[in-house]
């Protein structure tokens, strides 16, 4: 593979879960060389995050979606000669990835400032729930608790006065994936500083922060206005007609940006009286009157089957689109034409599939070649190339249980 961007920097990978491995993967796909340390005998907690299960290696799915081109090493940090080993490795490192509770890792002599004793341009990045200072730093951070506190649940959702009403998390862990991109872009962003400078560099990454960081949008309309933002289900606070509707034989999302697309919208409908009428002219005329907007809509595509409204919204450039099953995504000619299924060869199982990172650089997809490991599967390969060890003494720290 030629596009490896970060090809020759590697990985000392302290974190599990999910906005770590998330970020290590990242950074694998690029080309990074990535060194998982993982708890003998335990490993990461989403390798036991299952059913679904790959059925020889009885590997969690979960585990498998955040940590492709990743080397397995087992070590117990609890003993000294698991620091000892871990201190070895980390001036073999460009970059340590972690993501214990505030101050977790010091009483293993692992934190920043012991490390960075050890390594003094060593890029060292932290993900916690809520930072490394203020009233929670203490706290533990889980992805639902944070979608809940850092007001993403209280945009998602249908409106309490609907049936089903109520606030509802996105149906993956989407801040803890934020976390992992941020922390993945923040760590190059310290390389490349430390191409120029020499210098390493501390990076703090919060969930919470993450989380009010991508409100986006919805943050500035609060921001601006002063008004709370409400749940609107399926529809935009700023656009209209922007959600759902359903069809004679299911929905379909109909997303119009513009005026012009509005009344090309009409056309198809054959309600051209909507494009002149005073009350849907503009788009913030049509967001002021929504829902008078939204139920002549909802009558009008009652009378067709998806299938048909999508092909006619399409001929004249209406965006607009189905909501698909995964069994549908994974079938649609667009997601297998951009191969974003692809399959890795696996030691136990044969063979895993997993999805394409969606970065295409220079023509090409980014995807590690190796696929995610097992448990401990590179523990005595890593440590003979990176340290040198022996065979005895590698016995000697398995008989310890230092390493397995």
């Amino acid at each position: 593979m030629s596009a490896q961007p970060l090809k020759g920097y590697r990985i000392l990978d302290l974190s599990r879960i999910l906005a770590g491995p998330w970020c290590s993967q990242q950074l694998a796909d690029l080309g990074a060389e990535v060194i998982k340390i993982e708890r003998p005998g335990e490993g990461d907690d989403t390798r036991r995050w299952g059913p679904p299960w790959l059925p020889e290696s009885k590997e969690a799915a979960y585990y498998l979606a955040a940590n492709r081109g990743k080397q397995s090493v087992t070590i117990d940090i609890a003993q000294a000669q698991g620091q000892a080993l871990i201190h070895e490795l980390v001036k073999q490192c460009d970059v340590v990835l972690e993501n214990f509770k505030v101050g977790g890792l010091k009483k293993y002599h692992l934190d920043y400032d012991s490390l960075k004793a050890i390594k003094s341009d060593i890029i060292y990045c932290s993900i916690t729930g809520f930072g490394q200072d203020g009233p929670y730093a203490h706290r533990a951070g889980y992805d639902f608790m944070i979608q809940g506190l850092g007001g993403l649940m209280s945009l998602t959702g249908q409106p309490d006065t609907e049936l089903g009403g109520g606030p509802v998390k996105v149906g993956v862990a989407i801040t803890d994936i934020f976390t992992g991109m941020y922390a993945a872009n923040a760590i190059m962003a310290a390389l490349l500083q430390k191409s120029r400078t020499c210098e390493g560099a501390y990076i703090d990454l919060a969930l919470l922060d993450v989380q009010v960081g991508v409100l986006a949008n919805q943050a500035l309309n609060y921001l601006t206005s002063h008004q709370v933002p409400q749940r609107l289900g399926n529809a935009h606070p700023n656009i209209v007609p922007y959600q759902a509707f359903p069809t004679s034989d299911g929905f379909i999302i109909l997303a119009v940006g513009n005026d012009a697309q509005f009344k090309r919208f009409c056309e198809v409908a054959k309600c051209d009286n909507w494009i002149d009428d005073p009350r849907f002219k503009t788009n913030a005329l049509r967001v002021e009157n929504r829902q008078i907007l939204v139920e002549l809509i909802k009558r009008e595509m009652l009378k067709q089957t998806t299938d048909t409204w999508l092909a006619e919204l399409e001929v004249v450039g209406v965006p607009c689109g189905p909501i698909n099953t995964l069994d549908r995504v994974f079938a649609d000619p667009q997601v297998q034409h951009r191969h974003l299924k692809i399959t890795l060869p696996h030691p136990v199982d044969g063979q895993v599939d997993l999805v394409s990172n969606p970065i295409r650089f220079n023509h090409e997809a980014l995807n590690a070649k190796l696929p995610p490991p097992l448990l401990g599967e590179h523990t005595s390969q890593v440590l003979q190339d990176l340290l040198g060890l022996s065979d005895l003494e590698l016995a000697e720290f398995k008989e310890a249980k230092i390493i397995a």
